[in-house]
């Protein structure tokens, strides 16, 4: 059962290994296609939590926002083919901030196609959020049961 559940975080860790990787080789000067793709996108969601909160958000270049998500997807899939529950925090932070900014479909009219296309994105992203939230629950709950079971037994003479 251990090699199966290795296999399958191994499985699971490729997408964002192999994401981070690309990203990484595209980074160049600029940040690549992934910061093109961003500036907008987080312009627009900037914006819209100014509008709806009050709250400014923070100008910064938006290569250290892409560069941190490779870091993390790079580290956080290396430590979770590990069972390390520090990698899928860090893939679950990922995940939460990229996708709300990256498949922005609430600002789409649900007629036209690009909603649907973004929608199935952020859908696909939550599922991978969600079992990232599960390994983690997985996780912390094992070591006390494993404690239970395992708790020697006294002799009593």
């Amino acid at each position: 059962m251990a090699l199966v559940s290795f296999v399958g975080r191994v499985l699971f860790a490729s997408v964002f290994i192999l994401s981070a990787w690309q990203e990484f080789n595209e980074f160049g000067v600029d940040g690549g296609p992934a910061a093109k793709a961003l500036k907008p996108k987080f312009n627009v969601f900037s914006k819209t939590v100014t509008a709806h909160t009050g709250v400014e958000v923070p100008e910064f270049d938006i290569k250290v926002l892409v560069a941190a998500a490779v870091a993390f997807k790079g580290v956080g899939g290396i430590l979770f083919i590990f069972g390390s529950t520090i990698g899928a925090y860090l893939l679950a932070l990922q995940q939460v901030i990229v996708t709300t900014i990256l498949y922005d479909f609430y600002n789409h009219d649900t007629e036209k196609k690009e909603f649907g296309l973004l929608f199935s994105k952020f859908s696909q992203n939550l599922a991978l959020l969600g079992a990232l939230l599960f390994f983690i629950g997985m996780k912390n709950s094992i070591p006390s049961r494993q404690l239970k079971k395992k708790a020697p037994k006294t002799k009593t003479v």
